[in-house]
């Protein structure tokens, strides 16, 4: 049969990482991603992209540690590579910590991340109003530079790359045989999927480049985490937000909050104000789905609503869905020699 066709929808990291890896694991196949939005226009190009996993209530642990090691490894092999400044990939240390010692000391994911150890009693000294902590090495995306540095990389293998709106899978069935959907929040409306919504989330980069170390509120509200050029300062979870206007109360009240935290960031400068919204569900769906209209099978492999959490796991879920592309093009060529789909 020709080179099967296929279309991934949607150009955020998840998208982009999906059809990278497609094009790794199908080499026989032609791939093309169709998105409205490319970076710096991305919900991925506001995220913070440090690799600390969010978890998810409805995934199996071992599957989203099998997720989270293979994103990590796949990046600090870019960090420790002549490409890493390029990539916006780097390594960076720094504390999480606990107003109460939590009940799991232990995240599932202490031993994929480098040196983690509970914090000592001179490091807590640094935050008075906190009683616990932990201390780790882990890795940071600068996003856009890493959104570009992914579409260079598909670029070269020759992908063809379309801003095209889609507002219904079907909209591809005559053009495309496979179609994968990363369409993050997009996909409420693109598949009516009900069970995905926003959590809004609202972010400063500010440039202060004497902040090296990263802080992060066991609690996940307020962080500081430091990229290469700018200093990410967070900041908000606010559930069935569809708002992406900043605003300033909220820029204020996270300001402080970080300032609390880390009293020389008053001396930041060049504030910019950045909003996404997180495609959140109970968890990522990852699955294949043949779609079927008058006699006509469209099949379909869904990776989206990775919530906060999608820097942390993105190579893992793409090199899944990569997978069940193949699961899909070996049922086309099942079809084609008179095999049932």
């Amino acid at each position: 049969m020709a080179a099967p066709k296929v279309a991934v929808v949607g150009a955020g990291v998840i998208g982009l990482s999906t059809a990278l890896c497609i094009v790794e694991t199908c080499p026989s196949c032609s791939v093309t991603v169709l998105s409205d939005q490319f970076s710096p226009n991305t919900t991925s190009d506001v995220a913070a992209g440090m690799l600390i996993p969010h978890t998810y209530p409805g995934t199996p642990i071992h599957v989203q540690k099998q997720w989270f090691k293979e994103t990590f490894t796949y990046l600090f092999a870019i960090s420790n590579s002549a490409e890493a400044s390029e990539a916006g990939i780097h390594l960076v240390s720094g504390w999480q910590v606990f107003k109460s010692t939590p009940k799991e000391e232990l995240p599932f994911w202490s031993d994929a991340v480098l040196g983690f150890r509970p914090m000592s009693e001179a490091e807590l000294q640094k935050f008075p109003q906190y009683q616990f902590g932990q201390a780790f090495t882990t890795l940071k995306c600068d996003c856009p530079p890493y959104l570009l540095w992914l579409q260079k990389r598909l670029k070269a293998t020759g992908i063809q790359m379309y801003n095209r709106k889609i507002s219904d899978l079907w909209e591809l069935h005559s053009e495309y045989d496979i179609v994968v959907n990363c369409a993050g929040i997009g996909a409420h409306q693109l598949v009516g999927d009900r069970k995905l919504f926003p959590v809004r989330g609202q972010v400063l980069k500010v440039y202060a480049p004497w902040v090296k170390n990263f802080i992060r509120d066991g609690d996940g509200l307020t962080y500081i985490y430091p990229g290469i050029h700018r200093v990410t300062l967070g900041g908000t979870r606010e559930k069935e937000s569809w708002s992406l206007s900043a605003d300033p109360g909220t820029t204020k009240d996270i300001f402080d909050r970080c300032c609390s935290l880390e009293p020389s960031l008053r001396e930041a400068q060049d504030i910019k104000v950045k909003v996404g919204l997180r495609p959140t569900r109970q968890c990522v769906r990852l699955q294949r789905e043949v779609l079927s209209q008058a006699g006509v099978k469209l099949l379909v492999v869904h990776n989206y609503g990775h919530g906060a959490g999608g820097f942390s796991v993105h190579r893992g879920t793409a090199k899944e869905a990569a997978r069940l592309v193949g699961e899909c093009v070996a049922a086309l060529q099942g079809s084609s020699s008179g095999s049932k789909l």
